[in-house]
């Protein structure tokens, strides 16, 4: 009797520490078990509240003072042009429909894969340039499979053709593939500005992880809330990043290691507050084509911090050869296999 008085009085106060620690937001971890038990969790687990906390052991909690309120994903798609500069054939050798259908099918698995993003506004717009109308139907498809809304907006570029520089920073003629590829970076911004916090612009051919939507909007908070500013985030860890001996940071993500980087291409995640503060920088790369094409976005990442991936979130399906596209260290078959139909 007098064991059983005891080990009673020993769990009613146990719960009474547990539930203090709660309160005064400590986390007691028994090493013996690998349990959290002020969460009745393992080590192991998913241990972060979107908005609210980023717990990573052993470096303890980061208290989340920018919390990620929506997500617009504006995805550029042109199932007409195969490759933008380049005449060669991409991975796998598939038309280029069928990257385009795989990349929205990635991005759409990846916002299901975790059911704490519901607690966030995740919209879906496609700005759309000469694809055919079998190919706009295929599209349409896929989202009404998955049960998403999704916005299409037609791009026109007679809109914006007459504000593009028609001489390059190299000298030459900008060919009319650019033009509309530049007419539609212009469109996404107009875009941008009517969205509410956070916009990943996305190009289409782009395919994603599982866990790459979440890791993003995770890290998002938690180092925004480390450095207390803005960031961007780059979701590709691209060859060509390993071609050069620059001086880097590391950062620890969410479940990701993160490094920062002074060059990306066009896709990205970032604030409208970012798009704002650098209107006439971003605006700048849909007038003239830089060398490189992406020069302006470079010298915003000069002023503001810029992350990307070890290893990458999202792979870009171009030729196998370019330093531009398949990252390392990636399964990009099984990427590849889990987006098709």
């Amino acid at each position: 009797m007098k064991n059983i008085r005891s080990s009673n009085n020993s769990s009613f106060l146990k719960k009474i520490f547990i539930k203090l620690c709660r309160k005064l937001g400590f986390e007691i971890i028994d090493q013996n078990t690998f349990e959290v038990v002020t969460v009745d969790k393992k080590i192991n687990d998913d241990l972060s509240l979107i908005g609210k906390s980023s717990i990573n052991l052993p470096l303890g909690k980061v208290n989340i003072t920018r919390p990620v309120k929506a997500l617009d994903i504006i995805i550029r798609t042109c199932t007409s042009v195969n490759m933008l500069t380049q005449n060669k054939s991409r991975l796998f050798g598939k038309e280029k429909i069928e990257y385009t259908l795989r990349t929205i099918r990635s991005l759409l698995n990846s916002v299901k894969a975790n059911p704490r993003l519901k607690k966030i506004k995740i919209n879906f717009k496609l700005i759309d340039h000469n694809s055919s109308q079998e190919n706009l139907e295929k599209i349409d498809i896929i989202f009404k499979n998955f049960g998403a809304n999704y916005n299409l907006i037609n791009l026109d570029v007679s809109k914006f053709k007459n504000e593009i520089e028609k001489i390059n920073e190299r000298g030459q003629e900008v060919s009319s593939n650019q033009i509309s590829n530049m007419a539609n970076i212009n469109q996404s911004l107009i875009e941008a500005k009517k969205c509410e916090d956070l916009i990943y612009f996305v190009e289409d051919d782009y395919l994603h992880q599982r866990n790459s939507i979440s890791e993003m909007i995770f890290t998002y908070e938690r180092i925004a809330s480390q450095t207390k500013s803005e960031i961007i985030i780059c979701p590709a860890d691209y060859p060509y990043l390993y071609t050069k001996a620059d001086k880097t940071q590391n950062f620890l993500g969410h479940n990701y290691h993160w490094r920062k980087v002074e060059e990306t291409l066009c896709t990205f995640l970032t604030s409208k507050k970012i798009i704002e503060k650098y209107w006439d920088k971003y605006l700048s790369m849909c007038k003239k084509e830089h060398a490189p094409f992406e020069k302006p976005l470079h010298e915003i990442y000069i002023k503001e911090l810029c992350i990307s991936p070890i290893p990458s979130l999202a792979v870009h399906f171009t030729n196998i050869n370019s330093i531009f596209g398949l990252s390392p260290n990636v399964d990009w078959e099984r990427i590849w296999e889990e987006n098709k139909e």
